[in-house]
């Protein structure tokens, strides 16, 4: 991957505009720009009143401290100790310290101004072995850190399961080839919700199903690590969405009557190649059936015609008991977008769509998976919108890796990262003001942290960590979203 420098001249016509790190003690630096001038109540580039501007992160990706107060091992620690799995042979152990340096970590959401914060819990540091006893120390520290949050005016939106399953109950039961796991993980979400709802009002149950079940069953990148056949794929895939549905139901019978709750899911995202009315049609047609077996299915309550006789003898093995609680009522849906998936064109033939091939002078970011398609953030809940009457929609992850350095000035000037944030920012904003109801969006990620299986080679945060000393410093992309919130408006 190559480095980008930003070039001096540029520059030096921005140093005003520029955040600068406050001197003082490692770490304890806080965002300072110029006051903003008032910003139109009204402009083409708003978001409705009351819009919802934060970050996101995950536990494991963050959090360190794997065998602190309790903890239990998570498949994720299994897996990045297994020699090969991780790019860099890095693993998540410490992370960033985020366990120990939250309280530094919520004044930097708080200097960027910020209102909210998506976070996950792990669900190790409750239920040690999955489940049955409970490990006090583990809820004692989300307890701290929602306190924090609010103390800060930070509202909190926990993400119950981020991929960091524990171990006892992959090799107890086979993990999410289990129907155990998804009762099981039911059980831990009706119980940190009871604990937790009388702060919190919204909880995400279960982050991108499609990719730790697709990823991590059928292709073997992600953890556990696994390349199952079709019929067990499958079923993986069903029992997933089932722990969504039986979740959803367990924070109606033990969380605090008025908590909200819905998914957080990387769908596949589609974008007609020109917007006309037979390409859109196509594109429907393309987001319900790609989606089948995922928020298709939570949505409806019901597998497609479709996806059953693809999957043909292969397809999941499911009760209708198992159906009515999958598309157990939600309030929202959350939805992760990066990239779009498919260009869907009209077709004459079955189904009535085609996905077209990527052109190989296509645009990406440093990630090689990464090609650029800002419509792709109007596109999404729009069609969330017209396909399933959805009332609540958060975009709940959004941003990118970029190839970011320290400037001579102590600085990181990540221009590429706002040239893509203004981009996705301006399609959703085009969205949102043609009445598609996403009422908020958080940045992926707060601080850069360990990135999956590319381990610390790719870094996605407005806050620039060193990975020897844990410094923080904020980037100036966070200077840039900094602005759009205190505008509510593209800048």
């Amino acid at each position: 991957m190559n480095r980008r420098q930003l070039m001096q001249t540029a520059l030096g016509g921005l140093a005003t505009a520029i955040p600068v790190k406050v001197a003082g003690e490692e770490g304890s630096g806080v965002l300072k720009t110029a006051k903003p001038e008032p910003a139109a109540a009204n402009n083409a580039r708003s978001f409705p009143k009351g819009f919802v501007w934060g970050t996101a992160t995950s536990a494991y990706q963050i959090e360190g401290a794997v065998k602190e107060d309790g903890r239990g091992v998570s498949i994720w620690d299994r897996f990045a100790h297994t020699p090969g799995k991780i790019f860099d042979g890095t693993n998540a152990d410490v992370a960033v310290d985020h366990y120990h340096r939250y309280k530094e970590d919520v004044q930097l959401m708080k200097a960027m101004g910020t209102k909210a914060y998506r976070f996950s819990i792990a669900w190790p540091r409750i239920f040690p072995e999955g489940k049955g006893k409970v490990n006090p120390k583990g809820l004692d520290f989300y307890n701290r850190l929602v306190d924090e949050l609010l103390a800060n005016g930070i509202e909190p939106f926990p993400s119950l399961y981020h991929w960091d399953l524990p171990q006892t109950l992959q090799e107890r039961y086979g993990g999410w080839e289990s129907r155990e796991t998804a009762l099981a993980f039911a059980d831990y979400a009706g119980y940190v919700t009871e604990k937790l709802s009388d702060r919190v009002q919204r909880f995400f149950t279960l982050n991108e199903i499609r990719t730790f079940v697709d990823r991590g069953h059928e292709s073997g990148i992600l953890a556990p690590g696994f390349k199952l056949p079709p019929a067990r794929l499958n079923q993986v895939r069903h029992h997933a969405i089932l722990a969504h549905g039986l979740a959803v139901q367990a924070i109606r019978a033990k969380a605090r009557r008025g908590t909200k709750v819905g998914p957080a899911e990387n769908i596949f995202a589609v974008v007609p190649i020109i917007e006309t009315p037979e390409h859109i049609k196509a594109t429907e047609i393309a987001m319900r059936e790609l989606n089948a077996g995922y928020l298709t299915a939570m949505l409806e309550g019901r597998y497609t015609d479709a996806y059953l006789k693809a999957a043909g003898a292969d397809a999941p093995k499911f009760t209708s008991e198992d159906l009515k609680a999958i598309a157990s009522p939600i309030n929202f849906v959350g939805i992760n977008i990066y990239t779009p998936d498919y260009y869907i064109s009209a077709s004459n033939k079955p189904p009535g769509y085609q996905s077209l091939p990527f052109n190989k002078s296509h645009p990406r970011m440093v990630s090689s998976w990464h090609r650029l398609g800002p419509e792709t953030l109007y596109w999404a809940p729009r069609l969330l919108q017209k396909l399933w009457n959805v009332k609540e929609i958060y975009i709940t992850e959004n941003g990118c890796a970029t190839s970011d350095e320290v400037a001579k000035d102590g600085q990181v000037y990540d221009s590429d990262r706002i040239m893509f944030l203004r981009s996705y920012l301006t399609q959703l904003q085009r969205a949102t003001s043609e009445g598609a109801p996403v009422r908020g969006y958080f940045l992926w990620s707060l601080l850069d942290n360990f990135e999956w299986v590319a381990g610390y080679a790719q870094r996605f945060g407005a806050i620039y960590v060193d990975y020897t000393t844990l410094k923080r410093t904020p980037k100036l992309s966070a200077s840039f979203y900094r602005e759009v919130i205190a505008r509510n408006s593209v800048v």
